[in-house]
């Protein structure tokens, strides 16, 4: 099935509105009811799990063997330790990131009685005092410390205004959309993969698009923090695609242009068949793409399976620089993915044996075994070795 045409302005401005909610992981509530909303109007039903993560189904031709995507709506953040007798906060990251990334950072604490502003600062932070100490300062989480903006001079102050062990921290995104297609930004992950998701949508709901299986469109809320997908599924989902970031770096094979499947995680190899299938979709639709293998890394579909989903599992994502930073991505990549969602859910579907859970060996897939043959070009009759 082709690809549909994705509204890159719609997807623009949601990824707009996405970085302006704060989302880090354990303070969700209110992106949760965005993500939501934009669902419903959609035309979809939406429901929540008890902590928020949300399922929203989009029929097809069955209920069975049906095809889940995924995408977090959480974010890295930190979180307060301390109320130190300098009257300012020790904290600790939620998420995996470095505190190198932390310094400088702008940030809001929410307590109880509302949010204060502050900033993440070294623990020597001023030049003129601390003169060349401040670059021999180390990195880490125990080296640095929040200036809150408010009057406090020390622990007794904090408390008064309310400040508490455990407060949540939402780090400022500091977004920057590019006319040149480029987007600069934390928090892109996974948050420019919600709006793929729900550009991809858009475009299947205006055209009025059929699937031959039910759509299951699911945003968890703790995948930074190793929860993810592992209370999302339902029985009936036989086969289940993340979109997440890819990490373009040194040594990887990801892009910040075009599709990037991942063949593998830390986790171990994705399901080949839905892997291949997600391949072969973008060779025929003409979309951009590469693979790579993620070493440093792990998702959605690593929480559902651990969890006991017995589900095909693939990911596919847009290459980011420097991800858990300052992330750079390009909208090049965001509609591709996009594309490849809508292709991907139109598909028919091969494997028709997942439709039930267990079924003897009828069916069953095969993978290729033999020997490839090698073809010659016409001009060449020698062999590798020149003989």
């Amino acid at each position: 099935m082709a690809r549909l045409q994705i509204d890159t302005d719609y997807l623009a401005r949601t990824l707009r509105k996405l970085l302006s909610i704060p989302s880090p992981t354990g303070y969700i509530d209110t992106i949760v009811r965005f993500v939501a909303k934009e669902l419903e109007g959609l035309g979809l039903q939406v429901e929540l799990t008890r902590r928020g993560a949300i399922r929203a189904l989009r029929p097809g031709g069955t209920h069975l063997g049906a095809r889940a995507l995924v995408a977090h709506v959480d974010t890295l953040g930190a979180q307060v330790t301390c109320l130190k007798p300098n009257g300012r906060l020790s904290v600790a990251p939620i998420g995996t990131w470095s505190a190198r990334f932390a310094e400088g950072a702008r940030g809001t604490v929410f307590t109880e009685k509302g949010g204060y502003r502050g900033t993440i600062l070294p623990l020597k932070a001023s030049g003129h005092t601390f003169n060349e100490e401040v670059d021999r300062m180390p990195i880490g989480w125990d080296h640095v410390e929040m200036r809150v903006d408010a009057r406090a001079r020390n622990a007794a102050d904090l408390a008064h205004l309310g400040f508490e062990v455990g407060d949540i921290i939402a780090i400022d995104p500091q977004p920057e959309f590019l006319d040149s297609g480029f987007i600069v930004s934390r928090h892109l992950d996974d948050k420019a993969g919600v709006a793929v998701m729900l550009a991809a949508l858009k475009a299947l709901h205006e055209a009025k698009a059929e699937t031959p299986v039910d759509i299951h469109w699911l945003f968890s809320i703790a995948e930074e923090v190793g929860v993810g997908a592992s209370a999302l599924l339902t029985p009936d989902v036989a086969s289940l695609v993340v979109i997440d970031n890819g990490t373009t770096a040194p040594g990887q094979n990801s892009d910040e242009f075009g599709v990037t499947i991942s063949a593998a995680d830390q986790s171990g190899p994705f399901d080949y068949h839905l892997t291949r299938k997600l391949t072969e979709l973008c060779r025929t639709n003409d979309i951009r793409y590469q693979k790579d293998v993620f070493r440093y890394y792990r998702s959605d579909s690593a929480s559902a399976v651990v969890a006991g989903a017995d589900v095909r599992a693939a990911l596919i994502t847009f290459g980011v620089d420097a991800s858990h930073g300052y992330e750079r991505i390009h909208m090049h990549a965001l509609r591709s993915l996009a594309e490849l969602v809508t292709a991907y859910v139109q598909s028919p579907v091969e494997i028709t044996r997942d439709f039930q859970p267990t079924a003897d060996i009828r069916g069953f897939t095969r993978q290729p075994t033999k020997e490839a043959v090698q073809e010659m070009s016409p001009d060449r009759e020698d062999d590798e070795t020149g003989a």
